[in-house]
C-alpha cells in the first residue's frame, strides 16, 4: 500500500511549512488576474494566523512573490477573503 504525502508549502509571512490544505493560496493567473483559493501560475501561500494577515510588510511580499504591483483596491478584498477563511475555518481551501 502506497502512502501518500502531504503537500507542504511555505507561508510568504511568517516562512514556516504548512500542510497546503491550511493555507491560503493566491494567484497570478495570465487570463483572470489575481485569483483566491484556486488556479494555475505564480502562487503565495499565506497561513490563517492573525499575526502573518496583519504583518506590515505583507503587500510588498505578496508582491515579491507574485512578480505583480498590487492595486491598493487588492487590500480591501485579501482583508475580506480572510475574514471569510477565519470565520470558516473547517473550510476547504
Amino acid at each position: 500500500m502506497i502512502t501518500k504525502k502531504p503537500v507542504l508549502r511555505i507561508c510568504i509571512s511568517c516562512r514556516k511549512t504548512y500542510n497546503r490544505d491550511t493555507l491560503l493560496k493566491i494567484t497570478k493567473d495570465q487570463k483572470q488576474g489575481l485569483i483566491f483559493s484556486k488556479g494555475m501560475g505564480r502562487s503565495a501561500y499565506i497561513c490563517k494566523s492573525k499575526k502573518c494577515f496583519s504583518d506590515s510588510k505583507i503587500k510588498k511580499k505578496l508582491q515579491k512573490a507574485l512578480k505583480i504591483s498590487l492595486k491598493p483596491e487588492f487590500i480591501d478584498i485579501f482583508e475580506k477573503e480572510i475574514a471569510t477563511c477565519n470565520n470558516n475555518p473547517n473550510k476547504g481551501i
